[in-house]
């Protein structure tokens, strides 16, 4: 009364030659296995399969399979190498840098015009700082020449 049915008509083989026949009348022979009877051992590797995939026809047209390549058929030049995004930018950021120093060492930049306006205007103060230091200076020394006479004494100890 609630008997299960399951795994009743299951027939464990022990025999080797009782497996094989069980075999043949599960899976019946496919070309791939006349091929490989044959010999053709580069044939061999590409029909392998993993798992239950030699079990199962899939017709798949967005399959691919993937076949193995030999070392004469693999391009020369190694492949190039994908950065990521953060090094991408790190890159760009030190050639824009690098860009913007020479605009600004060939004062194109605005910050550049600023900084050389601003020398200019130093320059010229200081200029001006030296004219009048120089003027002050020859007029201390038209003072001090002016006033130092050689006087009675001076000359008397000479």
């Amino acid at each position: 009364k609630g008997k299960s049915h399951k795994g009743k008509r299951r027939v464990y083989a022990t025999d080797a030659e009782e497996l094989k026949a069980q075999q043949n009348r599960d899976f019946p022979p496919s070309s791939d296995e006349d091929e490989e009877a044959s010999g053709s051992s580069e044939e061999e590797g590409a029909t392998k399969t993993k798992g239950v995939e030699g079990l199962i026809d899939i017709e798949n047209p967005n399959r691919v399979q993937a076949k193995a390549k030999k070392a004469d058929q693999l391009p020369a030049e190694a492949p190039k190498v994908e950065l990521s995004r953060r090094e991408k930018e790190e890159i760009k950021r030190q050639q824009d840098r690098i860009k913007y120093e020479k605009l600004r060492a060939e004062g194109k930049t605005d910050e550049a015009r600023a900084d050389l306006a601003r020398l200019a205007i130093i320059r010229k103060e200081r200029e001006a700082k030296a004219k009048e230091r120089e003027v002050a200076k020859k007029a201390a020394d038209d003072k001090k020449s002016g006033s130092t006479k050689p006087s009675g004494r001076t000359a008397a100890k000479k």
